[in-house]
């Protein structure tokens, strides 16, 4: 005799109060795409959501072609001399913040191979 093993997943469950206008247009839409109402808008839902993580993650990346990858690469380990809008900026900050005109910004680059 052949034993039955009862797997069980862990699920959760969502509830919404909706007004019956809206629950009638979701029902439309879950009838013409074959769908229950319930898998209908967890199938919205989760498409919604990926949507909004996928959106957030492109704000925090950025997304450079093989030659841009190179240019910022060198930039950083040869930054180009400040130019006078940055000098002025730093000027400011140093009297703002610092308030000594002798307080100046030291660079050092960094060892090769780091």
């Amino acid at each position: 005799m052949a034993q039955h093993e009862v797997v069980t997943q862990d699920r959760g469950r969502i509830t919404a109060r909706l007004s019956a206008e809206n629950q009638e247009v979701l029902q439309l839409a879950a009838d013409l795409s074959g769908s229950t109402l319930n898998q209908f808008i967890v199938q919205a839902a989760l498409r919604e959501a990926k949507s909004v993580i996928e959106h957030q993650d492109t704000l925090r990346v950025f997304k450079l072609t093989a030659e841009q990858s190179r240019r910022f690469l060198s930039m950083l380990e040869n930054p180009p001399a400040p130019n006078e809008a940055l000098q002025r900026a730093m000027a400011r900050y140093r009297k703002k913040k610092i308030g000594t005109s002798d307080s100046h910004f030291d660079r050092e680059p960094r060892p090769q191979g780091i």
